[in-house]
Formats: C-alpha cells, structure tokens, sequence
C-alpha cells in the first residue's frame, strides 16, 4: 500500500509503527454553525480510508476532534443569546445527524478541546520549560518560531520568505511576528478556566497536539485534515508536537481536496455556500456522498447540478443491476474474487484510488448484466460482490428498488398512474391480448420507466433516458 505524504511530497510504502494497527487522527470540525460541503469532503474522505485500512484487515484507530471553545463560537452564542455549551452541544448533534446521513461511520475517540484542558496546560508548560515558548506580560502565552528548528518543513516555507511576506497583526507582546498563541488571556465575561498565566482558554494549535497525544500516542501513523489547514495549523502542530516530545509526530499527513461550486471557490461572500443539510434537502444523501468518493480525495471536486445528476445515473446504474436478485445471505464465489477484488486492491492501495475502483465496479455491474440474462446462477454471488465493495466505498447499501423508485421525482407520470398502466397490462394479458400489453410496456419504457415482471407481480424502476 502507498499513500501520498504531504510531508515528503510523494507517495511512499505505508507501514504502521505497530503491525496490523493504524492510529490516526484527523481534525474535525469548529461547532459554532452547521457543517459545509467542505466538512463533508474530510468526513467522507477519511471514511472511504478508514473503511479501506479496516477492509484490509488493520485495527484502526480513528480520532477526530471537536474544537468547542473558541473566537466564532463565543462571537455566535453571543449573537445568539445562548450559553457556550447550547450552542456547541447543538451543532454536535447537528454533525452527528449530516454523518449519519452521509453513511459516515463515527470516530473511534471524539475529543472535545475543553475536556482536555489540563493536558493543554501540560503541554505549555512543558514547552516554557524547554525554553519553546514564553508567557507574556498580558497573559497571553506565545510559542518561540525561529526557537523550533524545522519550522515550514510540511508547507516548504522558509521563516525569512514567511516574515517578509507575513500578513500579521501587529502585537507588541510578542517577541517577533512570527510566534503564535498558545494560551488566550480572557477578557471581562469570556469563558476561561484558571491556568499558571492567569484566567484563559486555548489557543486553536495547542488543542490538537495535546488531545492526539493523549488518544493516540507521542507518535503516529496518519494525521488529516482539510486543504486549508497546511498552514499554519498543521505546521504549528508539528513544532509544537515535536520542541514538547521531542520526537517525531506524525509518519503520515494526508489532505483532502477543496470542494468548489460551479468550479469557484464556495465561500458566503460569493453566495455559493452550502450546509450539509441544505444539499441533503434536495438530494438523495447516497448520491451526494457519491459524488464525494468519485473524485480522488486529494482532488478538488466541482459540485453543480450536471455533477449531482451524473452522480444520480452512475448510482442508479449499479442499482438496476442488483434489482431483483436476492440479495441477503448470499456470498462471493472465489472466482468472483479473483477476477473484481484483486482489482479493486490494487486500485486502493494505490493511495486510496477510489475513481478506479468505482471503475472496477463497473465492470462487476456489468458482468452482472451479462449474467443475469446469459447464466442466472452466477448472478447472485456477482451481486454479493459488487455490494461488499461497496461497502468499502460506503456506497450501494440500499434495496435497489427502494433507492430507484425514490429518485423518480421527475417522473412523466405519477405513481398511481403507473400503476394503472401496469393494472391495464395485466387486464390485457388476462385476456390474451399480447400485442396490447406489449405495446403498455414499450409506452412506459419509452418514458424510462422499465417494468420488472416476476412470480410476486409486476414492479418498475426509472431510468433516465
């Protein structure tokens, strides 16, 4: 197995720090509104890869944060006129519902930043006394840059280059511009916990650092995240990972690619900002994570509706294909093995390659096809197989007919007048008017609506033309 390592810029052979276990850690979300599309590209990125290293027999591992105390959050439950802990426990549970509804597993380990405020304090004064970090006269504490030697190895940055060219607010109590904050002073009314510097909160870096050693260890396999958090998060969390431990953090950084609307950056100046939830209002949640996993996580994905509704027929075509097989309690043959899922390794492995094993799919589907009407037999075992990997995607879960029935909101005619055709149908059948019933069937199809005639009755599914 290679992954692509941010660090080293390449892909290299991944191999855990203790055999058959992978610890991995990846930074969740900041609660103080819904999450967006661009929450949705880490939850399901990291999914699809969790999904994968447990598919290939590790113990995973998988650690994801929760940042619940910080500027936006005490600027929104003000606005609000709500108490810090509504607010977070609410857009909490908000995530947990869009994650659910995206078919993203949960974390092993959820930690939230203000449970995990006397491993922060640990870490900073463990960091003062190394001389990596100095307390201010305002209270603030700020972590020494240039002190770390290495800083800007995960974003190939050099110090000189980012001071000269460094937008940063003028602030007389650091010692250069460059050093960023590891402990808030409180002001009058902010939440704060009691700290060796006086009354205060976390500042955003500290947190991470702190709570992955805590779940995970001094060192581990994978750390991920979002594209924008290269820099500075990520690199201030290697600097002051490394000046407290004094070894290296992380063998693996990993990065999902940006999710752009109508192929510009999302952002709400711009007006093409998007919730979770807004899109599943409109969307089957199966498709939208479709569209998420047909790119390759480190690619950016342009969400528009021709990109939904290409997603929407690539779905339905792998669900016509299981329709109307058993599908419970039936298992892959060997053969079948050898032929898709040495395939679709091959294909993961390759850094988590996720457009070509969609493409190994669908050759299954259409193996599948080809069986179900040239050797029924083999059919079933096919279906088995095309939905264990699947799974692994976090894709074709659904009962087919379920899945193709619900996306026939642009139906040209009404469920009940449906019915009616095929009550026609079967009237002409009765009275052995073939030609008539032929010709009900070729009206339907003809509209994309395909019957499906079996010993319990006559069904149908929708197929776009």
């Amino acid at each position: 197995m290679q992954i692509y390592n941010t660090l080293t810029r390449r892909k290299e052979p991944f191999t855990p720090i203790e055999p058959g276990k992978v610890r991995m850690y990846v930074c969740g979300m900041t609660v103080y509104d819904y999450c967006h599309l661009g929450h949705a590209r880490v939850m399901v990125a990291f999914d699809v890869i969790t999904r994968y290293l447990r598919h290939r027999g590790y113990d995973v591992t998988y650690v994801r944060n929760v940042t619940d105390i910080d500027d936006k959050i005490l600027r929104r439950a003000d606005e609000n006129g709500e108490t810090i802990s509504s607010l977070t426990e609410r857009m909490i549970e908000a995530m947990h519902e869009d994650e659910a509804r995206l078919s993203v597993l949960p974390p092993d380990h959820e930690p939230r930043a203000t449970r995990h405020i006397d491993d922060i304090l640990a870490m900073i004064e463990t960091l003062i006394s190394k001389g990596y970090a100095y307390a201010a006269d305002n209270g603030d504490v700020y972590f020494r840059v240039r002190r770390f030697e290495g800083y800007g190895k995960l974003n190939n940055r050099d110090l000189d280059e980012m001071r000269s060219g460094a937008r940063v607010e003028v602030d007389e109590h650091k010692e250069d511009p460059l050093d960023f904050v590891l402990w808030k002073a409180a002001k009058p009314g902010e939440a704060s916990w009691p700290s060796p510097w006086g009354e205060g909160r976390p500042g955003w870096h500290i947190e991470c650092s702190a709570m992955s050693k805590c779940c995970l260890g001094e060192t581990f396999d994978i750390h991920g995240g979002g594209p924008d958090l290269t820099f500075p998060h990520h690199e201030n969390e290697i600097a002051q990972s490394e000046a407290a431990n004094g070894k290296p953090f992380v063998n693996t950084w990993m990065h999902a690619g940006a999710v752009r609307v109508n192929h510009e950056k999302m952002s709400k100046s711009l007006g093409n900002f998007f919730t979770i939830r807004e899109v599943l209002e409109h969307h089957d949640p199966e498709v939208v994570r479709y569209l998420l996993v047909a790119s390759h996580y480190r690619s950016a994905i342009n969400y528009a509706p021709e990109s939904l509704a290409e997603a929407r027929k690539s779905l339905e075509r792998f669900y016509n294909s299981l329709e109307g097989l058993a599908l419970e309690g039936v298992e892959s043959s060997g053969e079948v093995d050898g032929r898709f899922n040495e395939r679709f390794t091959a294909a993961m492995d390759d850094d988590f390659n996720t457009p070509e094993a969609l493409s190994v799919l669908f050759d299954l589907a259409r193996e599948l096809n080809r069986a179900k009407k040239e050797a029924p037999g083999e059919a079933p075992a096919l279906a088995a197989e095309l939905r264990r990997l699947g799974a692994v995607l976090g894709l074709l879960q659904q009962d087919p007919a379920t899945f193709l029935k619900a996306g026939a909101g642009d139906l040209p005619l009404s469920e009940e007048q449906i019915q009616a055709k095929i009550d026609e149908r079967a009237e002409a059948k009765k009275a052995k008017d073939f030609a008539a019933a032929d010709a009900i069937r070729d009206e339907l199809a003809a509209l994309g609506i395909i019957l499906k005639d079996s010993r319990k009755g006559t069904g149908w599914v929708f197929e776009r033309p």
